[in-house]
């Protein structure tokens, strides 16, 4: 699998500090900045990984991440901030990125984190070739979903919670179970996750994301995806 890491940080020293924990751990590096310089760099090196500072020059990370994830959908994110506050975290998550991490961090546990993310995108490769569901078709061997055959640009993370809803029609899923599904049994941020990205799904996929008639509410529990 591509190894290779996009690190985007203003600072120097944070920025060769994690590129030699990552060259140790046999990535390929690529640096960037700035937002501006990491948005070119992705373009032409397509990184699989991006670690991304939300303190940036120019446009800072939030906006740099949005870009990333309309770009490169298949891409892992994590975001670095040195903010602990929730709204920080969860704009972080609205704006596409996958987990995310606080400075100062250990980066032993960023590699650990790196390397999940990793398995999760190549557990994908193990798949069948076509889930129905009334107006809704995966075509698992490209990874693109249709509504009314029209495709539905989704991130790695909306694609497997439509992949398992899809899978499992009028089944309650609760949050953790979509937790260890999706983001796997060893992720240790916060279970907010899974709700932020069950609302951009619902964006996407719902007639009207603020009355969801496909992905439903179970109170209580978690959510479940409607029978056709």
């Amino acid at each position: 699998m591509n190894k290779k890491v996009l690190i985007v940080e203003d600072e120097g020293s944070i920025r060769g500090f994690l590129k030699i924990n990552f060259k140790r751990n046999n990535f390929t590096v690529i640096e960037a900045e700035s937002g501006e310089k990491a948005i070119e760099n992705a373009r032409i090196e397509k990184p699989i990984i991006t670690i991304l500072d939300i303190m940036l020059p120019g446009i800072d990370g939030f906006k740099t991440c949005e870009i990333l994830r309309r770009e490169f959908p298949q891409m892992g994110i994590i975001i670095l901030t040195a903010r602990s506050q929730d709204m920080d975290k969860i704009m972080g998550l609205e704006f596409g990125a996958d987990d995310y991490m606080i400075k100062p961090f250990n980066p032993l546990e960023l590699i650990a984190r790196v390397n999940s993310l990793l398995r999760r995108i190549g557990s994908q490769e193990n798949r069948s070739d076509l889930i129905v569901s009334g107006n809704y078709k995966i075509d698992d061997r490209a990874m693109k979903v249709y509504k009314d055959d029209a495709e539905i640009d989704l991130t790695p993370k909306e694609y497997m919670l439509m992949k398992i809803f899809m899978n499992n029609p009028g089944k309650a899923l609760s949050r953790n179970e979509l937790l260890n599904l999706v983001w796997g049994y060893d992720y240790i941020g916060d279970t907010k996750i899974v709700d932020v990205n069950i609302r951009r799904l619902r964006e996407k996929v719902e007639e009207e994301s603020s009355h969801p008639k496909t992905i439903e509410t179970v109170w209580g529990v978690g959510y479940r995806w409607r029978k056709n």
